[in-house]
């Protein structure tokens, strides 16, 4: 701090240590903190303002301040050894929420427990050692000094799959941080938009405010197939939303001592920021990467000449065949920059969603649609009743739309607004039945 920095007159502290400082002739400068607190003591007052009243001097707001810094920002409780839950223990909590992706549940399960065991390792040593290693478990001196690194996560799949599901389910399981960002808010850094470091604001609200604690957590950045290059060739104008945003992503997924602006927003250099080392936090990336099956299917001789497409020509190759072909080749061509590549070692593809998944997703899940409708209905005191056949042709509805579990919802909402709308006004119903008929349109759900 330089000596001629100019100070709070009221709570001593230095420009650089508060958010605002409004600068006052002849040293009467006063930050944002006491403003606000003297804005608050003199409301309070009015009330009871009398001749008597003591008078607000500048060493009775900093001594205020001061009590009030303290009761709003308790001590941080200190880190232990995080609790390793299995991956087959992870994996049932998925299972009881999302259904199929055998293979996605597999690698998150895997992932998550294995940073697990890395943050206890290198955060407690040998006291995490303890707990995790089981008794009688050899550990080599040769091994004590080796240091895991941590492997970040790209899960690609198309829209409706359950990837961002997936990744709210396991904010369920875990006891660490989690949040989750948008990569399309983010811009390069000095444009318009938000800067990377505010999807670590998330993480930090997550934690209470606790840095040591956000440190430790998984950030699940979505649509991070939107910041691909826009082309394969030099554009003459900056590519703000695009490569720029995956430049600056990269050392904040590596592993960087990041600035953080505690509320969010714009960065400005009177700011007062919050220090995050993002070498323990692990990073998911989710996106639909449409057109990649094409890039695959190119590479692999799944080309179409000619007018006749036969069998011969690898029409036969499935979504999920041509995505297990996945090379970090692909993912270049499709705008993605190798560096960026290089920091998302696992890659997890899901799979399109069945006809029969999707009936599953209807009725199965501690969530289930069909259970949140049922007990809207049993709200009302009205038992709801979905056939088989009914269940059936949502499920086909959502397939001919293309939109997958995502739009199983607005399809229910839409053939049971008029029921939804006219059943409060009705005292004497009991039973609603929806059928097949119903979810095509062709008659009205049975009110019993």
């Amino acid at each position: 701090m330089a000596k001629d920095e100019p100070k709070c007159a009221f709570c001593g502290r230095s420009r650089s240590e508060v958010g605002i400082l409004i600068i006052g002739p002849d040293g009467a400068n006063i930050c944002d903190e006491c403003a606000k607190l003297c804005v608050e003591m003199t409301e309070g007052q009015g009330a009871r303002r009398n001749a008597a009243a003591e008078p607000m001097t500048p060493a009775k707001v900093a001594a205020t301040a001061a009590k009030m810094r303290t009761e709003q920002k308790p001590e941080p409780r200190p880190l232990k050894p995080i609790a390793l839950k299995k991956p087959a223990e992870i994996r049932a909590v998925l299972d009881d929420y999302v259904i199929g992706q055998s293979q996605a549940k597999k690698v998150l399960s895997v992932a998550v427990y294995n940073h697990y065991k890395r943050l206890n390792d290198k955060l407690f040593g040998n006291a995490a050692e303890a707990e995790s290693v089981p008794a009688g478990t050899p550990v080599g001196d040769e091994l004590r000094g080796v240091e895991v690194e941590k492997s970040n996560i790209l899960v690609i799949g198309p829209t409706g799959c359950g990837k961002t599901l997936l990744a709210k389910t396991l904010a369920r399981v875990l006891d660490v941080p989690f949040a989750i960002a948008d990569a399309t808010t983010l811009t390069q850094a000095g444009y318009v938009g938000d800067d990377v470091e505010n999807i670590l604001v998330r993480l930090l609200q997550a934690a209470d405010g606790d840095v040591k604690r956000a440190e430790t957590g998984i950030v699940y950045v979505d649509e991070i197939d939107k910041i691909g290059r826009k082309g394969d060739s030099a554009s003459l104008t900056r590519d703000v939303s695009g490569e720029g945003v995956q430049q600056a992503l990269l050392k904040i997924i590596e592993g960087t001592l990041s600035n953080v602006p505690p509320n969010g927003g714009r960065k400005h250099p009177d700011q007062k920021y919050v220090q995050i080392d993002t070498s323990n936090i692990l990073f998911i990336c989710g996106g639909a990467f449409v057109g990649l099956d094409r890039i695959i299917g190119s590479r692999i001789g799944n080309k179409f000449l000619g007018f006749d497409v036969s069998e011969k020509t690898g029409a036969t190759l499935s979504a999920e065949q041509i995505m297990a072909e996945l090379q970090p080749e692909d993912l270049f061509e499709f705008g993605m920059i190798p560096e960026f590549i290089g920091r998302l070692p696992v890659v997890s593809a899901l799979s399109q969603l069945t006809q029969k998944d999707l009936e599953h997703i209807l009725t199965r899940p501690k969530n289930a649609l069909v259970k949140q409708f049922r007990k809207l209905f049993a709200m009302e005191g009205v038992e709801l009743v979905f056939e088989d056949e009914a269940v059936a042709a949502v499920a086909k509805k959502a397939i001919a739309l293309g939109t997958g579990a995502r739009g199983l919802r607005s399809i229910l909402e839409k053939f049971m607004l008029d029921t939804m709308y006219e059943l409060p006004n009705r005292g004497n119903v009991r039973r609603v039945v929806v059928t097949a008929d119903v979810v095509n349109g062709l008659a009205s759900p049975t009110i019993e």
